[in-house]
């Protein structure tokens, strides 16, 4: 497998677990995508239309601000990059990574938490804020994924 990182984005702790176990799984060095500014519990609320997670997954334009950046992306020839699903898609602070590095060059493929919702068209949608990288079109796991079920899904997705 190629030089390989995993980032992933987690509001509740449950996309960090899976993340965790992938790059354990794979040998994979690990980066967590964390907001300038934090989600509280109110942020994430998907049941207020007010909600700082409502608002911004109804603005296509949305880019929220990320702490930190990943020291040398050009090292990595595959990023997995994780995310739960929100609104049927990756949060806006995944489009946010995606146009901060050049990924030229890149096999990048998506994967998501959800209880029950599907990864939608995510895949598409990093694509278009990716050009020159290979975007897969990712899969949706649930929390308790084993770390055989990653793993094998990663060297496939690796080729």
């Amino acid at each position: 497998m190629n030089k390989a990182l995993v980032a992933y984005f987690s509001a509740s702790g449950v996309t960090a677990k899976v993340a965790a176990k992938l790059s354990e799984a794979i040998g994979a060095d690990i980066f967590e995508i964390k907001p300038k500014v934090p989600y509280s519990s109110a942020d994430l609320n998907w049941q207020n239309s007010e909600s700082r997670s409502s608002i911004e997954s109804k603005d296509p334009g949305s880019r929220p601000a990320i702490a930190e950046k990943v020291d040398n992306m050009d090292q990595y020839d595959l990023v997995f990059v994780g995310f739960p699903v929100w609104w049927y898609r990756e949060p806006s602070i995944i489009d946010t990574f995606m146009e901060s590095y050049d990924f030229s060059g890149k096999k990048v493929v998506p994967f998501a938490t959800s209880g029950m919702s599907p990864i939608g068209d995510s895949g598409k949608n990093m694509q278009a804020l990716a050009s020159g990288a290979s975007v897969a079109a990712g899969k949706r796991f649930p929390s308790n994924v084993s770390a055989g079920e990653l793993k094998e899904w990663a060297v496939k997705n690796s080729q």
